[in-house]
């Protein structure tokens, strides 16, 4: 029986509204082969968010007990709630032959590159900071309060940017979707990905 590839590890983060969502739901509805973590969190849900669909909506308890048990990949502590990324949850989808996208912010891509330094990590950009206080204004999920500190920390996540092996500038929807499905082509071509082909090879030449 053929051993399936064990999948790809993809980072995608941006500072809160620049569409990052919706561009890697885009990419996921013309891949099948593509998986998205379904991180654990502490905020509550919102409106039309399922549980272990969209997060893992847990108490503060509770994933503070996962974070003795090195449960995560990854975590962070973004605006007082807890996000985090459990190995076991992405170690099942690379064993099952997906590449596994990371929706994570800057703290916890840091962590990641730092542990599989073989992922592919992408930077998504708004196209200016007037155009990111629109879209965080018309999500009209949060406080003025709240926007005005993703605002202020906006700033310092894209400094960020430059430790990524990818930017993409989200302007246009479609164009921007484009450039993020030929940077997962261009992911799976590299040698690191494509080892244990070779190794494969190599057996029945």
């Amino acid at each position: 029986m053929q051993t399936l590839k064990k999948g790809n590890i993809f980072i995608v983060s941006a500072a809160s509204g620049t569409g990052k969502t919706t561009l890697v739901s885009r990419l996921l509805a013309k891949h099948p082969d593509i998986r998205v973590s379904v991180s654990h969190t502490t905020r509550a849900p919102r409106e039309g968010e399922t549980d272990g669909i969209h997060y893992h909506f847990v108490d503060r308890e509770s994933f503070e007990q996962l974070i003795r048990d090195d449960a995560f990949l990854e975590h962070a502590d973004v605006f007082g709630n807890y996000y985090g990324t459990s190995f076991a949850g992405i170690e099942s989808l690379r064993a099952q032959g997906f590449d596994v996208i990371l929706e994570i912010d800057v703290q916890g891509a840091e962590q990641v590159r730092r542990a599989l330094p073989e992922a592919c990590s992408i930077f998504i950009l708004p196209p200016s900071f007037e155009i990111l206080a629109g879209r965080l204004k018309g999500r009209g999920t949060d406080s003025a309060d709240v926007i005005q500190r993703r605002l202020n920390e906006a700033a310092k996540e894209i400094a960020q940017a430059a430790h990524f092996d990818y930017v993409v500038v989200n302007e246009d929807l479609d164009t921007a979707e484009a450039d993020l499905s030929a940077i997962v082509r261009a992911g799976r071509l590299k040698q690191a990905a494509q080892r244990q082909f070779v190794e494969k090879l190599l057996e029945n030449s």
